[in-house]
């Protein structure tokens, strides 16, 4: 049970991301606005990050495991800080344009994250995987809904 504290830790600072936007619901301006076809329902969102949120968190707690507070896990926490702050962005603000450049930012911070657990632990990398590819996905949404509304 101990052994299992500093995951649940992991699972809880994670977590702590989508606060940040939880008092920035999509709400009307967002219904009003131009969407690909291609936008999933919204019932998708909520079970697509919980799993990816978890799949962040043990990746980190793996890393951890093996090399405690090293620069992949500070690349970890900057992608972490970066994911909070897209969503106060794109519907707190109403900035489609500037969250698509932090959009950006986030990708290319994932990425150097998947990179630095790679080389740690191959599985911790491989969990950022299915996390770098909905962001990939998230951010041709972001800049279509943009573009699609200039």
């Amino acid at each position: 049970m101990k052994a299992a504290l500093p995951l649940v830790g992991f699972i809880a600072l994670t977590f702590l991301a989508p606060l940040a936007g939880a008092w920035c619901p999509p709400g009307d301006w967002y219904r009003a606005l131009a969407k690909p076809t291609w936008t999933p329902p919204g019932w998708v969102f909520g079970p697509a990050w919980t799993v990816l949120y978890l799949l962040m968190a043990t990746a980190a707690w793996r890393v951890w495991r093996r090399t405690g507070w090293t620069t992949p896990l500070r690349c970890w926490l900057v992608q972490l800080a970066l994911n909070a702050a897209w969503t106060p962005l794109f519907f707190g603000l109403k900035l489609p344009g500037w969250a698509f450049a932090e959009i950006v930012l986030l990708w290319l911070a994932i990425a150097i994250t998947l990179r630095g657990f790679l080389a740690v632990e191959r599985m911790a990398g491989w969990l950022l995987v299915p996390y770098l590819l909905w962001v990939t996905f998230a951010a041709a949404l972001n800049f279509t809904i943009w573009r699609m509304n200039a």
